[in-house]
């Protein structure tokens, strides 16, 4: 399976892995970070990847968390979105544990964006991730996540080609992107 090939993956909506997680793949996987505080170069970076050439990105949902760092970072992208004029439709949280995943899912699809912008713990994500492909029109590919989700373990604990496409921004002012099941990393720019 190529990964930079996504119409070599399955029809996800056909798949009958569930959302959850049980304790089994919890354990392969072991401890993931929790997030960090995002840093001024991170958030740069975000800003960076919504507002390239040819993104043509102006209205924007956010996605968080509930733990402390990923609502400090969900509040501090909208307000710097803001204010360059970016149009930010809703905000949306989520537990680190739920019964279906169904309800914030429902919640960030509501609207039209041209783009997510996520802040997140990894398991709380993964596991919203995997409903949002089997239940709703989301697509990776139109979302940008800070650092906190820059683990190669993420897009294996997702499963194939749940999260193609994903782009994050890095501490220091790097980027990722994830390609079928790798997460590639892409090393800051120097200043000009």
């Amino acid at each position: 399976m190529d990964p930079n090939r996504p119409d070599e993956f399955p029809d996800l909506a056909d798949s009958p892995r569930s959302p959850l997680l049980g304790p089994a793949e919890r354990a392969a996987y072991g401890e993931l970070p929790v997030p960090a505080p995002h840093t001024a170069a991170e958030l740069a970076a975000l800003m960076g990847l919504l507002t390239a050439p040819r993104a043509r990105i102006g209205s924007v949902v956010v996605g968080h968390g509930r733990d402390a760092a990923s609502v400090a970072s969900a509040a501090a992208f909208a307000e710097a979105w803001e204010a360059r004029g970016g149009v930010v439709l809703a905000a949306v949280d989520w537990p680190e544990t739920a019964a279906s995943w169904l309800r914030p899912a429902r919640r960030l699809t509501a609207q039209r964006p041209d783009a997510w912008v996520l802040a997140a713990a990894p398991y709380g994500f993964v596991q919203l991730a995997r409903r949002l492909r089997h239940s709703t029109d989301w697509d990776p590919a139109r979302s940008f996540a800070f650092a906190a989700l820059h683990d190669p373990r993420v897009p294996a604990l997702a499963g194939p080609g749940v999260l193609h496409g994903l782009r994050g921004a890095l501490p220091d002012g790097g980027s990722w992107e994830v390609r079928g099941d790798w997460v590639v990393g892409f090393p800051a720019r120097a200043e000009e």
